[in-house]
């Protein structure tokens, strides 16, 4: 949730994100105004600036299984959402990052985010994975996970006319680092 003058912006999940702003003028009576739906959810909502907001979390498909309200979750996913039109609020840019696996601090720590709008700059942590195809013979399962492949640092520029676009990524471990980091991060604490 964000709150934002006298409105709130929050987003749900099961199958996909429902983006809601809500009228709080009269806070015993609050009102929805619009709800947005999309593939996947953010965990973490940011100002971009009075009518727009910034979202980070995962993507996610359908598991397609009718009897069970359910989504396997993918690769980080930045979104651009405009809430200049307050009754229709719409997604206009995104950026996914990595496959399933992949993960950010900022998913559970907001201080891991940072956002300068006067650079146009956005920098966030990623532990980055991303799925070999040559290890599947045809489709990839929507399940399938990613192996791990870095770790460090993403640097996106962000601007209302161009969206998201990635300007470079930074890491301080060498190849052998981050070859041991993807061997032991999941057995050994940090």
């Amino acid at each position: 949730a964000r709150f934002i003058g006298e409105r709130a912006y929050i987003v749900t999940f099961k199958k996909i994100d429902p983006f809601f702003a809500i009228d709080l003028s009269n806070p015993e009576d609050p009102e929805v105004l619009g709800i947005l739906k999309i593939p996947g959810y953010s965990d973490y909502l940011h100002p971009y600036d009075e009518t727009h907001i910034i979202g980070i979390g995962k993507e996610a498909i359908d598991a397609g299984d009718e009897n069970r309200d359910f989504a396997w979750y993918q690769g980080i996913k930045l979104s651009l959402f405009d809430v200049t039109d307050v009754d229709n609020p719409i997604e206009i840019s995104k950026f996914n990052i990595g496959d399933r696996g992949t993960d950010s601090e900022v998913l559970y720590e907001h201080k891991a985010f940072l956002f300068d709008k006067e650079k146009e700059l956005i920098v966030i942590p990623i532990s980055l994975h991303e799925i070999d195809e040559s290890k599947y013979n045809g489709d990839v399962p929507d399940n399938a996970y990613g192996d791990f492949v870095f770790e460090g640092a993403y640097v996106l520029n962000l601007n209302l006319e161009d969206g998201f676009s990635l300007l470079g990524r930074i890491t301080h471990l060498d190849d052998n680092e981050l070859g041991k980091l993807g061997e032991e991060r999941y057995y050994y604490p940090s």
